[in-house]
């Protein structure tokens, strides 16, 4: 589930012409932790911006959007690119996101091996396998890589690059590794498991989920508006962000 906080890293950073390089270097803390407690909010110079945070933490379960896809469906990508991520820069305290590499894709086992056949030939089922690795490897972070394949002319050519620009101390070897070694498979095979158990099954890809349940009234609100559809579904006060929206998008989708 990815459910990290963008927002820990961004609200306490000040820009350049704010921050000296005393201040930026006595903290041994990094980002994440900055509002763990007063003292270490205070040692790193932003008491007063998590004091700010901790008033405006969300009051109500988060609303969880799943997403089932296929690493070179148009559909999928512009939905990913243009209302998934931007969504959730902007309403990260109230939602998690869950990525799911897989879509139409149609599994084989042989001797425990698991082969994978994808709509959109064999570059999608890599394209499948080394996002897959990079959220086995990177967690929630790999959505940054992520989304900076998807919104590329060329999946498969931006993944090193976009991996290097927000990722440099992981190598590209070890994401490698994984995509053409037994980890890779299995991961892949547990989305599989994953897309295939969807009630109802999933018909075409973006196949969107809210808190785990799809409809056509859900799936047509997530497509043409996924900001305004979190914002109406979250329960506690409403972040300041809901206030402003996101254009409405059409729809586009890879039909199973």
């Amino acid at each position: 589930m990815i459910g990290f906080k963008l927002s820990v890293l961004l609200f306490a950073v000040c820009s350049l012409s704010e921050c000296s390089g005393r201040f930026v270097n006595s903290c041994k803390y990094p980002p994440s932790q900055w509002c763990d407690s007063r003292d270490i909010a205070a040692e790193c110079g932003v008491l007063e911006q998590c004091m700010k945070f901790n008033e405006t933490k969300p009051n109500a379960d988060l609303v969880t959007v799943s997403l089932y896809y296929e690493s070179l469906c148009p559909g999928c990508r512009e939905f990913l690119v243009l209302q998934l991520v931007p969504t959730f820069l902007m309403l990260q305290d109230i939602m998690n996101i869950e990525l799911v590499p897989f879509g139409n894709a149609q599994e084989k086992e042989d001797q425990g091996k698991y082969t994978f056949v994808c709509q959109h030939g064999e570059n999608e089922c890599l394209g499948n396998m080394i996002e897959t690795c990079m959220l086995n490897t990177l967690g929630a972070k790999a959505v940054l890589v992520i989304f900076c394949m998807e919104s590329g002319e060329d999946v498969l050519k931006a993944a090193q690059n976009c991996l290097g620009v927000y990722f440099p101390d992981t190598t590209w070897d070890s994401i490698m590794t994984c995509v053409k070694g037994d980890e890779g498979n299995k991961l892949m095979h547990q989305n599989a498991l994953k897309t295939n158990a969807l009630k109802p099954p999933h018909e075409y890809v973006p196949w969107i989920t809210i808190n785990g349940e799809h409809t056509e009234d859900l799936q047509n609100k997530a497509m043409s508006s996924l900001f305004n559809l979190v914002c109406s579904l979250y329960k506690g006060g409403k972040p300041a962000a809901c206030g402003q929206g996101l254009k409405e998008k059409t729809n586009s989708y890879c039909m199973n």
